[in-house]
């Protein structure tokens, strides 16, 4: 793959990398910075992309790696609102999110992501399943479990 295909494909697929990636970290400015060394780690890695077609898998699962990653140096900080809120010196609270896309980012990340994934990024249940290391099975039960947990949610139903 050439540098223009590299270009052309990853712009193609940058709004499936945006809600998957969204998906996870649930913060914008940590999307950019996922997708940004997602791509970056690609194209540094592109002579190891063995079958041009599955491009999207590919860098879709860097970027899952990536997410995975920022989750993990972000579990060691504090963010500062709970810092401040800790404090006393934030009295304002957020208001509640509400529509779809919002009650889908309250789902844990085990239901969300393949969610995202086949809705949103429209992959396969194959092509989750090898980008998440789970089973095509696993793949349909978390879609099934995640469709039923959004419904409760969307219905007002706190008994998830």
């Amino acid at each position: 793959m050439d540098k223009e295909t590299f270009e052309r494909e990853a712009l193609a697929a940058e709004r499936s990398l945006y809600g998957v990636a969204y998906s996870i970290l649930k913060n914008q400015a940590d999307c950019a910075d996922a997708i940004q060394s997602a791509l970056l780690y690609a194209y540094w890695k592109l002579d190891t992309l063995r079958n041009e077609a599955y491009f999207r898998t590919w860098l879709t699962r860097i970027l899952i790696n990536e997410c995975y990653r920022i989750l993990h140096c972000r579990q060691r900080e504090t963010p500062l609102e709970e810092y401040l809120a800790d404090r006393g010196s934030l009295t304002e609270t957020q208001p509640e999110p509400t529509g779809v896309f919002e009650e889908l980012m309250k789902l844990e990340r085990k239901l969300r992501v393949p969610l995202v994934l086949y809705y949103v990024a429209g992959y396969s249940t194959k092509e989750i399943a090898k980008m998440l290391g789970i089973t095509k099975e696993n793949v349909r039960i978390r879609l099934y479990r995640g469709r039923r947990a959004l419904q409760k949610q969307l219905k007002g139903d706190d008994g998830i």
